[in-house]
């Protein structure tokens, strides 16, 4: 049984790693506009859960497209 542990420890880990990182993964696989200011987000204020929220928001909302006036 020992044997087992390392490998659900670090299976756990890297679960918690990918569900912390979901929002900025979302962005970087949606090709976001403001994919820097998401992940920045995510990184520093991820672990509020507000900041998480608000990161995954923002990453799952659809990018407004740019209208260019001459």
């Amino acid at each position: 049984m020992p044997t087992l542990f390392p490998a659900f420890f670090f299976g756990f880990l890297g679960f918690g790693f990918v569900m912390y990182f979901l929002p900025s993964i979302i962005a970087l696989a949606r090709s976001k506009r403001d994919i820097a200011g998401i992940v920045l987000l995510n990184f520093f204020l991820g672990w509020t859960m507000i900041g998480w929220v608000v990161a995954l928001v923002w990453a799952v909302k659809t990018d407004v497209p740019v209208v260019v006036v001459r």
